[in-house]
């Protein structure tokens, strides 16, 4: 245990250190095109390296154990304990109590730290976007964080929202359109408002608008009032859903793709297949250390006394046969033929179950 953790700490700091410079070279120039100071740059840095470290942990496990297994199975080391009577488990015991953690420390950063990582950088990067836009318009803040064309379904509540543009900095939508609907989607009437923003105590808020009535039957306007500010206390969407939608599900955390889950549940959405495979995704990725472990073994402690690159270039073959496994499932899970959730832990339990016939074959 002692030369193995030696290793993988070496290993970590590396592969850590590679990952801070890509981080570097990412984003480093648009974080200073958008005037970011020495110390944003380096709270920034400090912010997003957690989330790396989930990609990192399990490519440092597998090379530290073919490189510690490898050199001591070449020193004829498993030879002489196997011969004192020493089984295999015994042998490996540290190894499988150190995977053990891993899964522990990897379910910790999936679920608090990383989710932590990424909306906090995302808050850094649009704190320092809305600086420069701010200072660029001149006060105008309705023009700072803009989303263009943000449109949201509420079938559970029949409504249809659309914003031609949405401020994130001033929390507030301008050119709104929202369609209330009967139980057949007809529409029944419409608040046109050329501004609009949510407050959860009294719900939503519109300005210089405009309410029309239609007959659900036939679409003919029946009546239209102005108005210079309303206030619809049964409106509840939540304006933070509405940008999620569009958002890539790599770009989120695990509380903000729950969220999306649960919506897209509720409104019986085609999306919910992949938001789903890519959340029970990031929990079986849990077990990937017992799963390098599993796998990094058998190629080490086995066959004859090689350069452990031998070994190791086998696991990382068997890695690519992962990723194929991967993309299978996720394929026969958007064509429904198995739930979310089996299509997520697919790859992981053939992987296990094929490193699990390389363990026995050792006996």
């Amino acid at each position: 245990m002692r030369e193995w953790l030696t290793i993988l700490g070496l290993v970590l700091c590396a592969a850590m250190g590679l990952l801070l410079i890509q981080v570097m070279y990412d984003d480093f120039r648009a974080l200073r095109e958008l005037g970011a100071r020495g110390y944003d740059l380096w709270s920034y840095m400090f912010v997003t390296m957690p989330s790396k470290f989930t990609v990192v942990l399990p490519l440092a496990l597998l090379v530290s154990l073919m490189f510690t297994l490898g050199k001591l199975h070449r020193a004829n080391e498993f030879t002489a304990l196997r011969a004192a009577g020493v089984g295999l488990g015994r042998i490996t015991a540290p190894i499988w109590l150190i995977g053990a953690l891993a899964c522990g420390l990897s379910w910790w950063l999936n679920t608090e730290v990383v989710p932590w990582s990424v909306e906090k950088s995302q808050e850094m990067r649009d704190r320092l976007q809305f600086q420069k836009e701010a200072n660029a318009v001149a006060g105008d803040s309705g023009r700072v964080g803009l989303v263009y064309s943000v449109a949201f379904d509420n079938t559970h509540g029949r409504r249809m929202w659309f914003f031609n543009r949405y401020s994130q900095y001033t929390k507030r939508g301008y050119g709104v359109t929202v369609s209330t609907l009967n139980s057949t989607r007809r529409e029944l009437s419409r608040i046109v408002a050329a501004e609009a923003w949510f407050d959860p105590a009294t719900g939503w808020n519109f300005k210089d608008g405009r309410e029309l009535e239609f007959r659900a039957e036939t679409g003919e306007l029946m009546s239209t009032e102005p108005f210079a500010r309303r206030t619809e206390a049964t409106f509840h969407e939540d304006p933070q859903l509405m940008l999620l939608i569009d958002r890539r599900y790599v770009d989120l955390s695990l509380p903000q793709i729950e969220r999306l889950m649960t919506y897209f549940e509720a409104e019986n959405s085609p999306k919910l297949t992949d938001c789903a495979v890519h959340y029970y995704g990031l929990i079986a990725t849990t077990f990937g250390p017992l799963i390098v472990i599993m796998i990094a073994i058998p190629f080490a402690v086995t066959g004859v006394r090689v350069n452990p690159a031998v070994g190791a270039s086998k696991s990382i073959g068997l890695f690519f046969l992962y990723y194929l496994m991967d993309y299978a499932a996720s394929a026969l899970a958007t064509k429904g033929l198995v739930e979310p959730a089996l299509a997520a832990w697919l790859p992981n339990l053939g992987m296990m179950g094929l490193a699990a016939w390389f363990l026995w074959r050792m006996r």
